[in-house]
């Protein structure tokens, strides 16, 4: 049976198994209905709630995350993917009064974000450790989840670390925001949502890998771990 990288079993997925369209005679119509704006249209079709989040960790990083049950933010990893510089900024970066951008757990908002082109093509930039650069795209592995498992989100328009990113720190305008940046790819691929603190390692719901051997590793890694997210295969993500 197919293995569908959103969670869904055989050929469930619309997106990963698009259904045959069929199209219907034009009917003439006597009146155009009034237009609606772009930005009604999408927020209607936009459940922001259901929005995927995608962290990227090292695979010798995801035993201690296991193990702690949570991501947080404060955590040091094995292998530490940013450089000091990187968190010289982000622990002076600010979201609010009293909230350094350090204290919150990173996700992108798209799988084929900024930060993650910039691993896959060897990590060059200041932002990033000797250790990222060392690493292959096929060592990193995606915890998949959603803007409704992090609940009290922050969502960043770019690099949260950034001197003209704007932080969205209310329910209402987080969903704004969203909604804002669905319709536009770019910045969607430059932006983050921010979750306080930790994040419950329960909430993830997918852990993409690049190949067979991977995932074996994580399945190993969860076994008697009392957590069952899918582990999936799907090289697209990785792929440089």
């Amino acid at each position: 049976m197919a293995e569908c990288i959103h969670g869904f079993e055989g050929t469930l997925c619309d997106s990963c198994f698009p259904k045959t369209v069929v199209e219907k005679p034009k009917v003439a119509r006597a009146a155009a209905a009034p237009r609606r704006t772009a930005g009604s249209a999408t927020r209607k079709s936009l459940n922001t709630a259901d929005v995927r989040v995608y962290h990227v960790t090292h695979l010798s990083n995801l035993a201690a995350i296991i193990e702690a049950g949570e991501l947080r933010a404060d955590e040091r990893p094995a292998i530490d993917l940013s450089s000091e510089l990187t968190r010289e900024l982000r622990e002076t970066a600010s979201v609010g009064p009293g909230e350094a951008v350090s204290s919150f757990v990173p996700f992108f908002l798209a799988p084929d974000s900024v930060v993650w082109e910039e691993l896959r093509r060897g990590a060059l930039e200041p932002r990033w450790s000797d250790a990222a650069r060392a690493a292959a795209s096929t060592d990193f592995v995606f915890l998949v989840s959603t803007i409704k498992a992090i609940g009290d989100v922050v969502i960043a328009d770019g690099d949260a670390a950034g001197s003209y990113t704007r932080f969205a720190t209310t329910p209402e305008h987080a969903e704004q925001m969203l909604v804002h940046l669905h319709g536009d790819e770019l910045a969607k691929q430059a932006a983050e949502a921010l979750a306080r603190g930790t994040f419950d390692f329960d909430a993830v719901q997918l852990i993409g890998v690049a190949n067979d051997r991977v995932r074996d590793s994580v399945k190993d890694l969860l076994a008697d771990s009392g957590f069952v997210p899918k582990v999936a295969v799907y090289p697209p993500w990785f792929q440089n």
